[in-house]
């Protein structure tokens, strides 16, 4: 497996985990929504953190992944809510 192919396939993991944390907070359900909110929070948690000055103070890189993804997944699925 390749570097490119492994990378994806842990954004995806960490897409899966993050869709499902934030889905328990703020609720939904269903793997593929679970991937698409945690990948595309991925994303958003990071900008807002980076914007913020926001630093976790966690050690764990995965971890922290995880915790970023997550506040970006309830960020996102927060807003769809008010859009919808």
């Amino acid at each position: 497996m390749d570097a490119k192919t492994q990378a994806l396939l842990v954004l995806a993991a960490i897409g899966i985990i993050a869709g499902f944390l934030a889905s328990i907070l703020v609720g939904g359900g269903g793997l593929v929504q679970y991937l698409l909110s945690g990948v595309i929070g991925a994303f958003v948690g990071s900008y807002l953190l980076n914007a913020l000055g926001v630093n976790l103070g966690i050690k764990n890189e995965l971890a922290a992944q995880i915790v970023t993804a997550t506040i970006g997944a309830i960020v996102v699925v927060l807003l769809a809510r008010l859009i919808s």
